[in-house]
């Protein structure tokens, strides 16, 4: 029977499970087949003022800035795009400039001078982006001319409630049913309208609008030289601290944006890019409104996230080229007998599972039954003091779960008491975790989480409770044997200890967002080039290769002192073992006797001379295989064992001895 819907290619089932449910949930690694599908429309609002397109001072810097805050904010528009036209296909992004000498909106005659929003003009309509919207936009950015020429700044005043009045317009019309609308807003004046309440007044009231209509507006304040953005003289009134109802919306952006006048060597382009990279990631929801049950008949609702999840190269579609034109491939899987090779109808297949050489069947009803544990639920069973958390019972990616009001009022109240309880008192919850129906139940902690901010005091991460699930005994392996441990000498530690010293991460903290995974950006990269009609890049660029220079520089000199050290330390070890018996079964030096017969008549009684405390280090120290053929014969047949066979055998009967002796 064919299934379009559920066909792919082989090798494509790493997201595949058994007909079970939609989503199916093997412990908390859940595998997910459809995620609800997350549209995010972005329009970019710039400013253009004299101040905007002024470019920066000079600087001492290394990399100093040489774009004013409008071109910046048009590259960043621009990289964003080039994302999203790979990335995010179904995404639409537009870019509005305001306070223009010319003004353009959609249907409107630039003849007639009849605007609706004067002094705002629609550089890219907010739409889908294509390949040609990328080029034009590129074309604006790398043409000065044309620059210039099109960012004139006006003489007249710019009226924001009339910009954000045009923006609503905009949303209306081209994106009315998205989930994730957003509104960027790019400029440096933080009190358009000084002296103008009625001007404030109106504005504040066409914010509300876009509010209420689920358009989330974002500012980056842009400080002047002179000047710190002040966003309470006008923009607390614009801009409120408010999240998407939609679990699965990019997170809003928080904070402002520095400009680098401060000669810090970073970017103002870099600043906007980071910013908006950083939040242009939909949140994943793994659950919504699940109960925690905290004890009996008492329960909070909580919301799940997934935090960590490796991002891939996805195919979108698949192609046939063998016509006489591109056509996208529509799959058909078909079951077939493996004898008669007849077309098998869903209602003749039934599941089976093997055990003793058998094949067990079961009904769809019987595996249902199988599966089902109970609702869904997170139910704490007690708690423990977080020592006796191990590192390596995290076994698989945690979920951040947060308060949900939607099916207990006071949820919220209840879940920051917990928190903050377990927080203080350095204690975790041991909980009985079920993340969907027909989803295996695991034990999870209830660990925890601080709240992490930056450098900046803006914060990284929320403060909140993750779920991390338990290993079972089934999922723990033996560790191997523990042999004997062989300890460096102090001075070779010490040495290796200013090494370290030398090569420690800035704050001793892993920064992840300072490192993209090269193989997906080098993907992304040949594919942008290749959708824009770009030259190829020649090589990729890989932020994790080690800086070797500066490595050198900082702990060179050490890794050459500590190399010094073990030559030392090697020496002396030599001497000390030197006058040693063959107690690791090295080849020793020829003893000088009065004739060669007994000299070697001396040697061969030497060699192979071992005593079991000899040949029980040797095993020990894993140098059984250095040993002589003919010390290993002579001791195995100490020992009335067989001494025949090539020196491979020999060393496996003499390590199969000590394992089953423990001598």
């Amino acid at each position: 029977m064919s299934e379009e819907s559920k066909w792919k290619p082989p090798g494509d089932n790493d997201e595949e499970e058994e007909e079970v449910d939609e989503t199916v949930c093997q412990g908390i690694a859940l595998r997910v087949i459809a995620y609800k599908t997350v549209k995010d429309a972005v329009l970019f609002v710039i400013e253009v003022s004299p101040s905007m397109l002024k470019p920066p001072p000079p600087t001492d810097s290394k990399k100093p800035d040489t774009d004013s805050p409008t071109s910046a904010a048009l590259k960043c528009a621009y990289a964003l795009m080039q994302q999203r036209i790979i990335s995010n296909p179904n995404d639409m992004m537009g870019v509005l400039l305001y306070g223009t000498e010319k003004s353009k909106f959609n249907g409107e005659d630039e003849a007639t001078g009849n605007f609706s929003y004067p002094h705002c003009y629609l550089l890219t309509d907010l739409d889908i982006p294509a390949a040609e919207d990328v080029k034009a936009l590129k074309s604006l950015i790398e043409d000065e001319d044309e620059f210039k020429k099109l960012v004139v700044p006006s003489k007249e005043s710019v009226s924001m409630a009339n910009v954000l009045f045009c923006a609503n317009q905009i949303f209306t019309t081209k994106a009315p049913n998205f989930s994730s609308r957003r509104l960027f807003i790019v400029t440096d004046n933080d009190d358009p309208h000084a002296n103008e309440k009625a001007a404030k007044s109106s504005a504040a009231v066409r914010a509300k609008d876009l509010y209420d209509l689920g358009v989330l507006i974002e500012l980056f304040p842009i400080s002047k030289p002179d000047q710190e953005f002040d966003k309470r003289k006008f923009y607390d009134d614009i801009v409120y601290n408010q999240t998407s109802t939609d679990p699965e919306a990019p997170a809003p952006i928080s904070g402002p944006t520095k400009a680098s006048f401060t000669g810090d060597g970073i970017s103002l382009l870099s600043s906007l890019l980071s910013n908006i990279n950083s939040k242009a990631v939909a949140r994943r929801a793994l659950f919504s409104n699940l109960p925690l049950e905290i004890g009996p008949g008492f329960k909070i609702s909580v919301k799940g996230f997934i935090i960590f999840k490796r991002q891939e190269p996805k195919r979108s579609c698949y192609v046939y080229l063998a016509g006489e034109k591109a056509q996208i491939a529509t799959g058909v899987t078909t079951r077939l007998a493996a004898d008669t090779a007849r077309t098998v109808d869903k209602v003749e297949i039934k599941k089976a599972y093997k055990f003793g050489g058998e094949q067990i069947l079961f009904t769809p009803e019987e595996i249902s039954s199988l599966r089902n544990f109970g609702d869904p639920c997170i139910r704490i069973l007690g708690f423990k003091p977080m020592s006796m958390l191990p590192f390596w019972a995290n076994l698989k990616p945690a979920t951040f779960i947060y308060p949900s009001e939607e099916d207990y009022v006071g949820s919220t109240r209840v879940f920051a008491a917990l928190h903050a309880k377990l927080l203080s008192s350095q204690k975790v919850g041991i909980t009985w975790f079920i993340a969907r129906k027909n989803a295996a139940p695991v034990l999870a902690a209830l660990y925890p989480g601080p709240e992490s901010l930056d450098e900046n005091g803006m914060q990284i991460m929320p403060p909140g409770l993750w779920l991390i699930p338990l290993p079972y005994a089934d999922d723990i392996r033996q560790n191997p044997e523990v042999m004997t441990l062989i300890r460096a000498p102090e001075p070779l530690i010490d040495r290796m200890r200013e090494v370290i010293q030398q090569l420690q991460l800035p704050k001793a903290r892993y920064d992840w967002s300072k490192y993209p995974n090269p193989a997906l950006q080098w993907h992304y990269r040949i594919l942008q080039a290749m959708a824009l009609e770009e030259d190829l890049p020649e090589k990729a660029e890989d932020k994790t290769v080690p800086k070797y220079r500066q490595i050198d520089k900082r702990a060179g000199e050490y890794v050459l002192e500590w190399g010094r050290e073990l030559q030392r330390q090697h020496e002396s070890w030599l001497k000390e073992n030197s006058s040693t018996g063959g107690v690791v079964g090295a080849k020793r030096p020829a003893v000088a006797g009065e004739g060669d017969a007994e000299g070697a008549g001396k040697k061969r009684a030497r060699v192979d001379d071992i005593d079991d405390a000899g040949m029980k280090k040797a095993f020990e120290g894993n140098k059984v295989g250095k040993l002589t053929v003919a010390v290993l014969k002579g001791w195995l047949e100490g020992k009335g064992l067989d001494g025949k066979g090539k020196k491979p055998e020999l060393v496996d009967k003499v390590e199969r001895f000590f394992e089953s002796k423990k001598l």
